[in-house]
């Protein structure tokens, strides 16, 4: 028999055990191929600012699927060769050698990956277009889409799956060559390392486990508000809550369950016997696989958590940046603007807003430290102008400001209460107390200068005192807000077209619609990615557990055949998958909540929201993969006689 039949003959008998592989490598090959669609595609292309990075977005990301493909790939291997070890040691018991053995089993992995790569194609192909009409919506963008099929793609998925091919070929090669008979044929019935009972060893670092993941989170809090010390601490938090996690999965959660198993005076029980016992055992054996699905699960939440949020508060933090569709500062520019809306019948509110430039310094009131007046520029408004326009503000007390900035928390310029604002002055007076602050603006961003909002008797007496320079001018902001929301499009493209391009002033609507592009396009990498991370832990963690049923089928077959009914089995099986499924999807979730927490500071409206959501949907998809874990033991158990 020549190789050709024996690798036809061993496919086909073999069929079972392929489809896991095979899964393994549509999936991760259909994926790749939909990434390079969309990055090659010319209507993306050209319908994206350019602005927006867009290339290197997607270069990144299929560096980030491409690893954990990788990881995905030969783990799913990994299964491959064990399920088929005892074949393995029959080919070199009846004489073929290793190396013979070794280039039968890349044949037929190579014939298995080249199906996958044809099929994972066309899946590819077909899914592209949902996936380019799923982008577009995201981005707000009206173009035309056909089912197009892309030769650079096909090229990139190419060469990507050959390098594939070329690093589980040489996993296979390892394998057969570090192999002895003995462990080739005794590979399905070698279990993880056992452990009798805990030592006091243990029980220290299963106490530091926890500890460690504890000083984390301390530490996470302290991130934001130290900028010089930002990458120790975060270098700090990643160390001490990956090691922390490693700790608690290898030895904090075996040492809880002996304990449980003293108090029981070692009467488990079958429910027991079939979910505490094995954990007791093989936690260890779990600790790098939960590790890994906790991290991920954990980075996965907070990147689509965290996208979300930006995306779904875009309206929000915009208008908080921007309380005007557009605004300017010069008359006659306000004129033309004014006048094009009209003659567009464009409904809008114009008004006008009095403020004061100047320079001055901020001065800490704790440290009476007295900086240079002419450190910073200042905007100076009166509240009841602002008011008078339309805006929500509160009204400060008469001499004092408000300090309004819808970035503060972000520039490290959140100003504690009790600040001073120091000013040349006319007279004996040249400090104006600011008694709080608030994160938004009272006029768009892009006028330079820090936003003081006091009452209008003190901007009165503060435009009389502040010394005249060069530096100080009465500005007056022409600001508009448009009435009619479906015109807002034609709006700011009168205004863009009718001011100084020079000063690069922006209004509302432009600023919005590149801000959706921008979270837009992150959220769709990141909810990408995230699906790529969610169904690859999850199928690790469903490989791992079928492999274990695989090798506890015979413990099966002997408490069915003293009697046990499969139900009764179930209900031990069922509260082992909740453990192994459920701790790590919940550390998960609080590595993500500290993470998210400490991503505050980047937007200013609530992230609940979104974060419940993006929650909800992980935690949906993630049960799915226990279910169908459960259903399998449940064919296992149930055929075991």
């Amino acid at each position: 028999m020549n190789i050709r039949k024996l690798v036809m003959r061993s496919m086909r008998k073999n069929i079972k055990m392929y489809y896991l592989y095979f899964f393994a490598m549509i999936f991760s090959i259909s994926l790749y191929f939909i990434l390079s669609t969309l990055q090659n595609d010319q209507t993306v292309m050209e319908t994206v600012q350019s602005s927006m990075n867009f290339s290197t977005a997607f270069q990144i990301a299929g560096i980030l699927l491409i690893l954990i493909t990788i990881v995905f790939t030969m783990y799913a291997t990994n299964i491959f060769i064990r399920r088929r070890s005892q074949e393995i040691g029959l080919y070199q018991l009846i004489g073929l050698s290793r190396a013979w053995v070794a280039r039968v089993l890349i044949l037929e992995h190579s014939i298995l990956g080249l199906g996958a790569l044809l099929i994972g194609t066309v899946v590819g192909t077909l899914l592209s277009r949902l996936f380019l009409l799923l982008l577009m919506s995201i981005l707000g963008l009206d173009a035309k889409i056909g089912l197009t099929f892309s030769g650079q793609a096909l090229l990139q998925t190419i060469a990507v799956f050959t390098c594939l091919l070329v690093i589980t070929s040489f996993q296979i090669v390892w394998t057969i060559y570090r192999s002895t008979l003995l462990q080739l044929f005794q590979a399905n019935h070698r279990h993880d390392p056992l452990v009798k009972r805990p030592s006091i060893v243990s029980g220290i670092l299963g106490l530091a486990g926890v500890c460690l993941i504890g000083l984390g989170y301390y530490v996470s809090t302290f991130i934001g508000y130290d900028a010089d010390a930002l990458i120790f601490l975060m270098l700090v938090v990643l160390v001490s809550t990956i090691l922390g996690t490693y700790l608690t999965f290898h030895t904090t959660v075996s040492w809880i369950l002996f304990v449980y198993r003293k108090r029981q005076n070692g009467n488990l029980g079958l429910v027991n016997s079939l979910s505490i016992a094995p954990l007791m055992h093989r936690m260890k054996g779990h600790a790098n696989s939960l590790t890994l699905i906790t991290i991920l699960s954990a980075m996965t939440i907070t990147m689509i958590s965290l996208s979300y949020s930006l995306y779904y508060s875009i309206e929000k933090d915009v208008r908080l940046a921007m309380p005007f569709d557009f605004a300017v500062d010069m008359p006659e520019d306000a004129a033309v603007i004014s006048s094009k809306l009209e003659t567009a019948r464009i409904a809008f509110d114009q008004h006008q807003v009095d403020a004061i430039q100047f320079n001055g310094s901020w001065v800490d009131y704790e440290q009476q430290s007295k900086p240079s007046h002419s450190n910073r520029p200042f905007l100076l408004f009166s509240a009841e102008q602002m008011v008078q326009v339309g805006l929500k503000v509160e009204l400060p007390l008469k001499n004092e400001a408000i300090y309004h900035n819808s970035r503060a928390v972000i520039e490290g310029m959140e100003v504690p209460p009790l600040e001073e604002v120091q000013y040349a002055s006319n007279d004996e007076v040249n400090l104006l107390t600011v008694s709080k602050n608030k994160l938004q603006n009272v006029m768009n961003y892009v006028f330079r200068g820090d936003q003081l909002l006091v009452s209008e008797e003190t901007f009165k007496r503060m435009r009389d005192s502040i010394q005249e320079d060069e530096n100080k001018k009465s500005v007056t902001f022409e600001v508009f807000n448009i009435l009619d929301k479906e015109r807002s499009a034609d709006a700011s493209s009168i205004f863009n077209e009718n001011v100084d391009k020079d000063r690069y002033l922006t209004d509302f609507y432009s600023a919005y619609e590149g801000s959706r592009q921008n979270f837009g396009m992150l959220i769709f990498i990141a909810g990408f990615l995230g699906l790529v991370f969610i169904l690859s832990t999850g199928s690790i963690l469903y490989f791992k557990q079928m492999t274990e049923a695989e090798q506890e089928k015979s413990h099966y077959r002997t408490l069915r055949q003293l009697g046990f009914q499969v139900g009764d089995m179930m209900k031990g099986i069922i509260r082992k998958q909740i453990f192994i499924f459920l701790i790590p999807l919940g550390m998960g979730l609080t590595h993500a909540a500290f993470a998210l927490k400490v991503s505050t500071i980047l937007i200013a409206a609530s992230m609940l929201t979104p974060i419940l959501i993006s929650m909800a949907a992980y935690i949906i998809i993630y049960l799915v993969f226990m279910v169908v874990t459960i259903r399998y033991y449940k064919r296992i158990v149930t055929n075991a006689l």
